[in-house]
């Protein structure tokens, strides 16, 4: 018989009777969790209710063990399964929680250092103390139990044991709070399980159990054993699991197509996606940490608190990106300021497809209408005088002109939306030389492949020293480039041409291929650009009071754009224009 609380004796049958129990249902809960071994945190829970069982058992033979010797070495076999709980515990909760990547073989092996150390010295213990300072038998109740006295490496264990519950179980504290029914359900079964026997042996060690030399932590895995069970049948413990939500909602910030950097209340970087360090154009190991202000430009003009959104220009040129910088604010429960996210959110399509609109909208508006009241003016001088036939023509013309570069625009944004598509670089150059030779007779269009060429000599000069970025050239014949090249190229040396007023008027066309680019330079000896074309295409739109006089100029800057490429409009020395346009080059017959 063994006494409890209250004087009650409990018959020795008795508390073999719940062991038994206690090891049926942990088996039971084992076996259910070893079914669904495939699924994330089966396989450690199996391993600790393996654990608990061993111990269950092991208990029970050192419990109705008749020697001191088979009594010790139950007591010292037990140590296998107490020190794989809580190892095992630790890594359940850490894939069911979707934190996997921790449960790794050299963390795995890192944690299990312990526990080895304490199972050799466990078998051991007769040559050292550092387990047991002294065991003994000692009389309770009318029955003989173990009373043993722990050393300095059982209060390590000890510690090391409740360390590993503890971090086990704040992951699943959190799952406490979940919407999700399942999830509450499950982990407040796995806490219930787990507290059980915890508190027990806190209570053993406190010496505030009825029998103070006997251990009940294992009796209190019955318990453990029906709140597991309940977690897996009635919660669908292993069917539906948390485990993807902690790496989806990392996924979701790391791929995520804004860009996101984490900042801390003292304004220093935390974390950023894969988005954030592309826009940047900065590597994340090396800025984490860093002020906010270094990594982020004018970022002291973005609000400190709340969720507000400032207009951020990134890069020069036609590479240059917008976006919208929107500062969301991170509190805790208290409400109290823990930093913030800053997003960019990239609005360069939506601010070139309103630019767009802009310039067509003035040309059918301005342009058009000033050419119409033209028309209809000269129309009345031609009935009154019948002298401005021509004006009246040449009007309708200029509609008519306006009218193909519109279609030539709507042409582009077609072709640009067709990926997968190339043209040959010489037989698009070839063309266009050809259709504008024809069109423009009084005008000398020189062509050139392979060779660079400053352009201030006249159509006959050749530089061959001059190439693109000083690389080396390659033979052009097996270039290709996207289609949208066809109608830049045309009106660049259209453009060239038509406003050409020089003696002897000529446009040179030079193509050089690189590696990956190819470059072609086109040159006159004309007038050159005005400044207030220029200006509005530098700056992007265009206001009432300063704008093109067509769609030319916008046709070969979006068309560049459209090709990922790069252009520059520059003075040539002695007069004329330079116009320099570079797009990726792909290899004949890759698409």
């Amino acid at each position: 018989m063994l006494l409890t609380a209250g004087g009650y004796v409990l018959p020795s049958g008795t508390l073999t009777a719940v062991m038994l129990v206690t090891v049926v249902v942990g088996t039971t809960a084992a076996l259910l969790a070893w079914r669904e071994r495939q699924e994330p945190g089966a396989v450690p829970l199996t391993a600790m209710l393996a654990g608990q069982v061993w111990w269950s058992v092991f208990f029970v033979f050192e419990f109705r063990a008749g020697t001191f010797a088979g009594k010790v070495f139950y007591s010292d076999i037990q140590w296998l399964g107490v020190v794989v709980i809580p190892v095992a515990w630790l890594l359940f909760a850490l894939e069911y929680t979707g934190r996997d990547h921790y449960v790794r073989p050299r963390y795995v092996a890192l944690l299990s250092v312990v526990p080895v150390v304490t199972v050799v010295l466990a078998a051991t213990n007769a040559s050292h103390d550092l387990l047991y300072l002294d065991t003994e038998l000692v009389t309770e109740a009318g029955r003989q139990v173990l009373d043993r006295t722990g050393g300095p490496w059982y209060w390590v264990i000890t510690g090391y044991t409740y360390l590993l519950g503890l971090l086990g179980s704040i992951p699943l504290l959190g799952l406490v709070r979940s919407d999700a029914l399942p999830f509450r359900g499950q982990s407040l079964g796995l806490l219930v399980g787990t507290l059980a026997p915890w508190a027990s042996n806190v209570l053993f060690l406190a010496g505030a159990v009825p029998v103070p030399s006997l251990d009940p932590t294992p009796v209190f895995f019955a318990v453990s054993g029906v709140a597991y069970l309940g977690a897996i049948t009635r919660f669908r413990l292993l069917g539906t699991s948390p485990s993807a939500n902690h790496r989806a909602r990392r996924l979701v910030f790391e791929r995520m197509r804004e860009g996101a950097v984490v900042v801390d209340r003292h304004d220093y970087v935390v974390d950023l996606n894969e988005q954030a360090a592309e826009i940047l154009d900065v590597d994340p190991r090396e800025v984490l940490g860093s002020p906010a202000a270094e990594v982020i430009p004018r970022y002291e003009q973005l609000p400190e608190e709340g969720r507000a959104s400032r207009h951020l220009t990134l890069g020069e040129g036609l590479q240059s990106r917008q976006y919208d910088a929107t500062v969301t604010a991170v509190a805790d429960f208290h409400d109290r300021s823990l930093g913030g996210v800053v997003s960019f959110h990239d609005v360069s399509d939506h601010l070139r497809r309103q630019q767009r609109l802009e310039v067509l909208n003035r040309v059918l508006r301005h342009n058009i209408r000033t050419e119409t009241n033209l028309i209809y003016g000269n129309a009345d001088l031609m009935d009154a005088e019948g002298a401005h036939v021509d004006a009246v023509k040449e009007g309708a013309m200029r509609i008519e002109a306006i009218s193909d570069k519109a279609r030539d625009v709507i042409d582009i944004f077609e072709r640009g939306r067709q990926p997968g598509q190339s043209l040959m670089l010489t037989t698009v150059v070839e063309e266009c030389i050809e259709e504008i030779s024809d069109e423009y007779p009084t005008v000398t269009v020189d062509l050139e492949f392979g060779s660079g060429g400053d352009f201030a000599d006249g159509p006959d000069a050749v530089d061959a020293a001059d190439t693109a970025d000083g690389a080396s050239t390659d033979d052009p014949d097996d270039a290709a480039v996207s289609p949208v090249v066809t109608s830049v190229l045309k009106n660049v040396v259209e453009n060239a041409a038509e406003h050409n007023t020089a003696a002897d008027p000529w446009v040179r066309v030079r193509a050089t291929c690189t590696e990956g680019v190819v470059e072609i330079r086109v040159a006159d000896n004309g007038p050159g650009i005005s400044d207030h074309e220029r200006t509005a295409l530098d700056r992007g739109n265009e206001t009432p009071l300063d704008h093109g006089s067509g769609l030319g100029l916008w046709l070969i800057a979006w068309g560049t754009e459209l090709a990922d490429g790069d252009l520059t409009i520059d003075d040539r020395d002695g007069g004329g224009t330079v116009v320099t346009v570079r797009v990726p080059r792909i290899a004949a017959g890759s698409l």
